[in-house]
């Protein structure tokens, strides 16, 4: 049996991109039951892909119930839906056969992982507040993407002096503001800029300068998408909502180092049971952007264990 369930979880503050505002988490919990055994696995769905909590309600409700793991990678596309039937299948394959899901996978035990802290985009004086909150962190991701973006990120170095920056245009610049803003970037010690331009606008980046790596998130969703990205990015953003899960997301994260790509894992403002699966395919990963419930009021109940930005694999309560 198949299952899905709304969970609505609360954020500590409103969380803002390019693209708007949100004060919660709105995401689909998927349960597969078969022989007394449970397994889980959280997806959320994005309006940026055309996916709606109702459109991917209704995807994950149409597969047979007793579909393998294999067999859905050709059921859905890549998305939110396919991610958390995958995930759940996966948890419940571990907990039939007591068997940790990163020995099903091949892949060794997972150790902590050092993870990015969001700042989201707002006033540069608030984000300046925030910045200094969050300075002792020893990676901060900056939310911009509009043509006045230069005092935020002036803003957040003077806040956060010492930490390492990347930050996120949401594809919300254009050729001519990304080419105004990269002496900037290098000169408050900027170290990557993720997706600057919108997908499928994106072929600029190989005709203009890149003075630091460029990262394709909104570009770069499975593996077919890596023959467009020649020539434009330097990293690819792994996302399990993107990918349809931790299946594809693993080849595509192998695929992406073989042709040389620099790795980040980043994820949707989801709960611990999304972050969970991630954890596995961040092990090694040059970027890793699983912060999630680190900007929750609520989560799960077991949740995962962060230590300042330094994030726990899951217990074996939580997934895997």
């Amino acid at each position: 049996m198949i299952s899905v369930t709304r969970d609505t979880f609360r954020l500590a503050q409103a969380f803002t991109i390019s693209r708007g505002s949100r004060t919660e988490a709105q995401v689909l919990t998927v349960r597969v039951m078969r022989d007394g055994v449970t397994g889980w696995g959280e997806c959320v769905p994005y309006a940026r892909y055309g996916e709606t909590l109702d459109s991917v309600m209704a995807e994950i409700e149409g597969l047979p119930e007793d579909i393998s793991r294999q067999d859905l990678q050709d059921a859905l596309p890549p998305g939110a839906a396919r991610n958390a039937v995958d995930c759940a299948l996966w948890d419940w394959k571990a907990k039939r056969d007591g068997v940790p899901v990163h020995l099903l996978a091949g892949l060794p035990a997972p150790k902590p992982v050092m993870t990015a802290y969001t700042l989201s985009l707002d006033t540069p004086e608030n984000m300046r507040a925030s910045a200094a909150r969050n300075a002792d962190r020893p990676l901060l991701k900056i939310k911009l993407g509009t043509p006045d973006d230069m005092a935020r990120l002036e803003a957040v170095r003077e806040g956060a002096p010492k930490a390492r920056i990347i930050v996120d245009a949401n594809e919300g610049w254009t050729a001519e503001v990304y080419g105004d803003l990269a002496p900037h970037l290098l000169r408050l010690g900027v170290e990557m800029v993720e997706q600057p331009l919108p997908a499928g606008a994106d072929d600029l980046l190989s005709e203009i300068e890149r003075p630091l790596p460029v990262c394709a998130d909104e570009s770069c969703h499975d593996r077919a998408s890596l023959p467009g990205l020649a020539g434009k990015y330097d990293v690819v953003n792994v996302k399990l909502d993107k990918t349809g899960g931790l299946t594809e997301a693993l080849a595509l994260k192998a695929d992406a180092e073989a042709l040389g790509y620099g790795i980040m894992v980043g994820c949707m403002v989801g709960s611990s049971l999304a972050m969970a699966p991630a954890v596995l395919v961040a092990q090694g990963a040059g970027i890793v952007d699983l912060d999630g419930p680190l900007l929750l009021a609520e989560d799960r109940e077991v949740p995962l264990r962060f230590e300042g930005s330094v994030l726990h694999p899951p217990a074996p309560e939580l997934w895997g």
